[in-house]
């Protein structure tokens, strides 16, 4: 097997894909609440373009998928995609990110078909801030959706994007999630990307006074030694659960553990989260491109991922809905 190795000595092995751009949500930080331009749905990749994809990332040494968007779980026929994608030798962690608002009616199937777990975007335990937040009425629906997760056995990951002024007087109600269910609550430092570019850069809660918060609260919180990734981890003495932070504004080590590329619904390969740079992969595709082109133009996408591609200052107006979380 060959392995994709980025000019940085990075090892690729994750791929994140998103399937659609389109949500059903509208959440202040993400998206504007109207005036959306959609992809059309020609622009977006097909089933088996992605299956391709995914198919000649694992020969090149990719073995973790997640599927996310927009919201995956409003596309069309996509438990059937997810058992096709499960079934791909060499892929050996495959998960979902979602808002769980589709998430009750859909765990057991998806469970059935090879998702093990999932990351769930939750900003929010009250219903009023959620309706303010996410534009929509549906915290029921959600929280009936991470029981669902719950039940099937499923590993959950709670994503919370801290922002001050907003959700700052919930995390210790976040962090106390892990006390009580092996459940790992992610904070996340707000970034100045898409709509969250036109924040005011005082919402942004650093890392380390979540942490504080939580010791001054809660208790002492031990580091838990974990490999590549995005999020450190910490551990409150004695919970099954466990506390991440992802620190892309505070702690500028963040890009140098990044193990992944991302594909964007419009068939975009995009090696870094905050940079524009792209390589399209759909064009060739459709004019028929071989396997070893494509697997030399994924190289090719490796091969533009930066060091860090984080501008604080500049910050990004592109929409994560486009590119996938």
């Amino acid at each position: 097997m060959h392995t994709l190795i980025d000019t940085h000595g990075r090892r690729i092995r994750y791929l994140r894909i998103s399937v659609t751009d389109r949500c059903n949500l509208r959440c202040r930080y993400c998206m504007p609440e109207n005036g959306v331009d959609w992809l059309p749905h020609e622009s977006i990749m097909r089933y088996e373009e992605i299956l391709r994809i995914i198919r000649l990332s694992a020969r090149l040494g990719v073995d973790k998928v997640r599927l996310t968007g927009g919201e995956p779980l409003v596309r069309k026929d996509f438990l059937d995609f997810v058992s096709r994608v499960s079934r791909i030798e060499g892929i050996a962690d495959l998960s979902l990110t979602t808002n769980a608002m589709l998430l009750e009616t859909m765990a057991p199937a998806l469970r059935a078909h090879g998702i093990a777990r999932v990351n769930i975007s939750l900003d929010t335990l009250e219903r009023k801030k959620f309706v303010y937040i996410t534009r929509t009425d549906a915290f029921e629906r959600v929280m009936a959706g991470i029981q669902a997760a719950r039940d099937q056995g499923m590993r959950i990951k709670i994503n919370v994007v801290a922002i001050r002024g907003f959700n700052d007087d919930e995390i210790l109600d976040f962090a106390r999630l892990t006390l009580r269910e092996p459940v790992e609550v992610r904070f996340i430092e707000l970034m100045p990307m898409g709509c969250a570019a036109r924040f005011d850069p005082a919402k942004t809660i650093k890392a380390f006074e979540i942490r504080q918060r939580i010791e001054q609260g809660i208790g002492a919180l031990d580091k838990v030694v974990s490999g590549l990734g995005p999020a450190a981890l910490y551990r409150i003495a004695g919970a099954p659960g466990m506390l991440g932070f992802i620190e892309p504004v505070s702690e500028r080590s963040f890009c140098s553990r990044c193990n992944r590329i991302r594909l964007s619904a419009s068939g975009g390969l995009r090696p870094c989260l905050f940079s524009q740079r792209q390589l399209d992969l759909l064009g060739p595709l459709r004019a028929g491109i071989d396997d070893q082109g494509l697997e030399e133009l994924i190289r090719s996408g490796v091969a533009m991922k930066p060091f860090s591609g984080l501008n604080i200052d500049r910050g990004c107006e592109t929409l994560m809905s486009t590119i996938g979380g």
